[in-house]
């Protein structure tokens, strides 16, 4: 069963780094813009803010949100394995959640217009 991955395509850099995966890996995902997708809330029982704000896949029917959510898509692309083999280690995933949610933080509020269109 293919891996769904839940991303703000109208968010430029979102889009650059999904469309990259894309292009290396098109097999192991389905890529779900969530603008404009009711579905994309039923699936994930989440809101299009909290939708906005991070990146969600689901896998074995489970929704994971946020840095956990970029090691199970790295998991999942031959060419980017050795980015999960690095940060599923404790304290180098603590960096990076860290990171994540910073720059996640940054591209919400660059696109939190998209809200008041909802």
């Amino acid at each position: 069963m293919k891996i769904k991955v839940f991303f703000n395509n109208s968010c430029y850099v979102c889009r650059k780094e999904i469309n990259h995966y894309k292009n290396i890996c098109k097999d192991n995902f389905n890529w779900i813009d969530i603008n404009n997708n009711q579905t994309a809330k039923k699936l994930t029982s989440k809101s299009f803010k909290e939708l906005l704000r991070r990146i969600h896949v689901i896998e074995n029917n489970k929704v994971i949100s946020g840095a956990e959510a970029f090691l199970i898509i790295w998991k999942n692309i031959p060419r980017l394995n050795f980015l999960y083999k690095i940060f599923k280690i404790k304290p180098l995933f603590l960096i990076f959640f860290v990171m994540y949610e910073v720059v996640a933080l940054i591209l919400f509020l660059k696109n939190k217009h998209h809200l008041n269109r909802k």
